[in-house]
């Protein structure tokens, strides 16, 4: 599965045995995190692996409940029915240890295959060329073209670039970092990253996976700027690195009016691309 940037949430489904383990990958924490019931009913079988979990959990002294409360969260996550609704969900190491309280014939296997997630993961930490490697092929897989995955692996680089000097300024990882790059999408295209796919009409999706060529050169632009000004004058405080954001985000936001002036066309644009499901792009 691949691991490159994705975006804060994103749902997917992995197999186990026939099963469907449904998972979200959290990029803050650069976590995939799976459904607790349906880990459940993978390894159990029952016929109803909500209540089973209850009962385990009921079962649990107060030190054990107090570990979980660390390891498990509630997150929405889509049931049959289409809707989405909030669930008991744990990372890896966290689903590792919640199968220690389930006893079952088929935890083995599903640990060889949690240990295979995680070593694609740890590979990629050791030869980042596999994670941009996986990444690509899902592009195609998905019906991008050569010239836009060209590019969007670009604006990965950029973004990395971005994050790492931020990271040397003491940008905290999370909130933080939405933030600032709020602050820089703002400033470029005249709104937050939210409001942008809200415009676009994305829900989980990735915008950068939905952004068209323009947009993604632009944004580009923006963030290393952004990173080229901040080598530069080294900002100490938060407030000294939304400053920086706010200008780096200004020279593409001057940039972009400077295109649509020659052009007659704006360039941020409702289109999208998801090959298959959204309207493509057209350009």
């Amino acid at each position: 599965m691949t691991k490159e940037k994705l975006p804060k949430e994103s749902n997917s489904l992995k197999l186990f045995e026939g099963s469907e383990i449904r998972s979200v990958w959290n990029e803050e924490e650069g976590e995939w995190y799976f459904s607790v019931v349906d880990v459940v009913q993978a390894l159990t079988d029952s016929p109803n692996p909500r209540d089973y979990w209850y009962r385990v959990k009921k079962r649990m002294d107060e030190e054990e409940k107090a570990k979980l409360s660390t390891i498990c969260r509630q997150l929405k996550l889509e049931s049959s029915d289409g809707k989405k609704y909030k669930t008991d969900a744990s990372n890896t190491k966290g689903v590792l240890r919640i199968i220690q309280s389930i006893p079952s014939p088929k935890a083995e296997p599903f640990k060889q295959w949690l240990a295979k997630v995680g070593s694609e993961r740890i590979d990629e930490e050791f030869d980042p060329e596999l994670a941009v490697a996986r990444a690509v092929e899902s592009y195609r897989r998905k019906g991008y073209s050569e010239e836009w995955i060209n590019r969007r692996m670009l604006s990965i680089k950029v973004r990395n670039g971005l994050t790492d000097e931020w990271h040397k300024r003491g940008v905290k990882k999370g909130n933080q970092f939405a933030m600032l790059t709020d602050i820089i999408s703002k400033e470029w295209s005249g709104m937050t990253t939210r409001e942008y796919k809200n415009y676009k009409g994305l829900k989980k999706e990735s915008l950068r996976d939905n952004m068209t060529d323009s947009e993604l050169i632009l944004n580009m632009l923006a963030e290393n700027t952004a990173k080229e000004i901040s080598k530069s004058e080294k900002p100490a405080t938060f407030a000294e690195n939304q400053d920086v954001a706010r200008r780096g985000g200004k020279v593409a936001g001057i940039a972009r009016k400077a295109v649509e002036e020659s052009t007659g066309k704006p360039v941020v644009t409702d289109k999208n691309y998801l090959p298959g499901t959204q309207k493509r792009i057209e350009e």
